[in-house]
């Protein structure tokens, strides 16, 4: 099925599918840490404050939205401008079938193009399936953080993995937004 799968930009049309993606997350899992499913209106506020800067892109088989990925910025401060924190979710019953490799891999191609350095992943712990997916990717673990989690009565751990991308030298070129890659 990953050949028939089309990529792309997120558009506002897009939030209740991507809403209903999320949905179960929310309530169901703690790989997401938030506690309440936002309203269709917050969702969409948040897809379009990403693609001032950041690509939000969504994979596509038979006009049905199977995932969607993005990035955000890692801190809000200019020296991180090179970093992002990417996010991923598969609709459940698509996981493991090559969607969200596609999905990366395009999100992957896009920031550097925007000249992203290194790429952050925050996954509750544990979680053998996304760590698995994303040491699949050519992310590695570079924290572990104890019990800074709590949903559903338990508390979790919080493990960071990084991918870099880009090359660290003097002078990086400016970070290029992603509405300005697209014009």
């Amino acid at each position: 099925m990953s050949r028939d799968i089309i990529i792309r930009r997120a558009k506002a049309s897009d939030a209740q599918d991507l809403l209903g993606i999320y949905a179960p997350y929310v309530r169901e899992t703690a790989i997401t840490f938030e506690y309440t499913v936002p309203s269709l209106k917050e969702f969409s506020e948040r897809i379009n404050k990403t693609l001032t800067k950041y690509p939000f892109l969504v994979a596509v088989h038979e006009a049905q939205i199977l995932g969607y990925a993005y990035a955000s910025a890692f801190k809000n401060r200019a020296a991180y401008d090179w970093a992002v924190e990417t996010t991923i979710y598969v609709k459940q019953d698509n996981r493991q079938s090559g969607v969200g490799k596609k999905l990366y891999q395009n999100l992957e191609a896009v920031l550097k193009k925007q000249n992203i350095c290194n790429l952050y992943a925050c996954i509750a712990y544990p979680n053998p399936g996304s760590i698995g997916f994303h040491e699949h990717l050519g992310f590695q673990t570079i924290g572990h953080f104890s019990k800074c989690g709590y949903k559903f009565e338990t508390w979790y751990d919080m493990v960071w993995m990084e991918k870099i991308i880009g090359e660290h030298g003097a002078n990086p070129k400016s970070v290029i937004p992603i509405t300005e890659l697209e014009a």
